[in-house]
């Protein structure tokens, strides 16, 4: 076989991917790879685990981009009712690692609570496509309900990270379809008036967190020592780093989590300034190339998934980079493509997925 006719063979199984958004991905993936080996390379089995990862997310990402976006709208309502289902059996049966209810063992250890990421959007982008040309204040009522379900069974587990992604997530759904400023002035007005309420309803570590970012100092060696070492880690990186397998804060291990939730703050110490600004323009060319797919999508379903998505990837590294950098509490949000995990890295994996599926079939329709 030649070298033309192998191309020819495999060509079909890449046009699937939407180019310029691979290419953003492929990109945050090398810089994420770089990160995570210099953090986790005395971690045995670390580094094959997120090339594993990687190569999971990377399948996902193909069959989703594979399937039509009105196929993805049959399974809205089943995914959504499995996802709800699952949390209730967590609730009920679930596992408990260190004081959180989060986990549910099905010969397999799985964490229901990232189905609704995905399943959460999708729903609510299903549900406004069937009343599209009849929106009325009662759809959105009904629409927020079918959000507060499952962010209220997550943040029962307790899981305020998740449940602050997948409230977000629904949010640009509803948003998107057309919540008027006046609901949502009305909700802002609402939302600061219930915060000695929903102060009271937090957990201890919950208020802990809150805390402790209004003064790490108050607790350097318990609850500050997080966010203390973090932001010395990013200062201390300056305008180009300390260069690569070279920072003190993450080898000596002051950075706790230093793979996942803080790999930003190794990034940081090892390639400054400079480094950070370039990860910077990533995402947001990932985030502008998402919402260009969601302003060409032809319908209202596309168009509130694609949106919704693109959001929730803007929300994901903004909190995590605000929780590294201090100006947020510490909530558990990965940084996307560059955070070591597993889960997570799937339903990165299948929200790229499904954009690529509705840039590729919006092509489709048009020729």
């Amino acid at each position: 076989m030649d070298k033309r006719s192998f191309f020819q063979i495999i060509r079909p199984y890449f046009t699937v991917f939407d180019a310029p958004l691979a290419l953003i991905v492929f990109l945050i993936l090398s810089l994420g790879m770089v990160a995570v080996y210099s953090a986790g390379y005395d971690f045995p089995g670390r580094i094959e685990d997120h090339m594993r990862n990687i190569l999971i997310s990377f399948i996902v990402m193909w069959i989703a981009a594979i399937i039509p976006p009105q196929t993805l709208m049959r399974f809205a309502v089943p995914l959504y009712a499995v996802g709800v289902s699952l949390l209730i059996a967590v609730a009920v049966f679930g596992l408990i690692k260190k004081g959180a209810r989060r986990w549910l063992d099905v010969g397999i250890v799985i964490q229901p609570s990232e189905i609704l990421k995905i399943a959460v959007p999708l729903m609510l982008a299903w549900y406004f496509q069937k009343r599209e040309g009849a929106k009325r204040w009662q759809d959105f009522a009904i629409a927020a309900v079918l959000l507060l379900v499952p962010v209220g069974l997550i943040m029962r587990q307790p899981d305020l990270g998740t449940s602050l992604l997948v409230m977000a997530a629904g949010f640009y759904v509803i948003f998107l379809a057309g919540l008027s400023w006046k609901v949502l002035t009305g909700l802002a007005v609402a939302v600061a008036a219930s915060l000695p309420v929903a102060w009271s309803m937090l957990h201890g570590y919950q208020r802990n967190r809150v805390m402790t970012l209004i003064d790490p100092s108050s607790d350097p060696l318990g609850k500050g020592f997080h966010i203390i070492q973090s932001t010395i880690a990013i200062g201390s990186g300056g305008m180009t780093g300390k260069g690569w397998l070279n920072g003190t804060q993450s080898h000596l291990e002051f950075i706790p989590e230093r793979t996942t939730d803080f790999i930003f703050a190794v990034f940081s110490e090892e390639f400054g300034l400079m480094g950070n600004c370039i990860l910077l323009v990533l995402y947001l060319l990932l985030i502008g190339r998402g919402l260009i797919i969601a302003a060409n999508a032809p319908t209202l379903f596309s168009r509130l998934l694609a949106g919704a998505l693109t959001l929730m990837f803007f929300t994901y590294a903004f909190v995590n980079m605000g929780m590294v950098s201090g100006i947020l509490p510490v909530v558990g949000v990965p940084l996307p493509f560059m955070s070591y995990g597993g889960t997570a890295f799937v339903t990165l994996g299948l929200g790229i997925g499904i954009l690529m599926s509705i840039q590729r079939h919006r092509k489709l329709v048009q020729t």
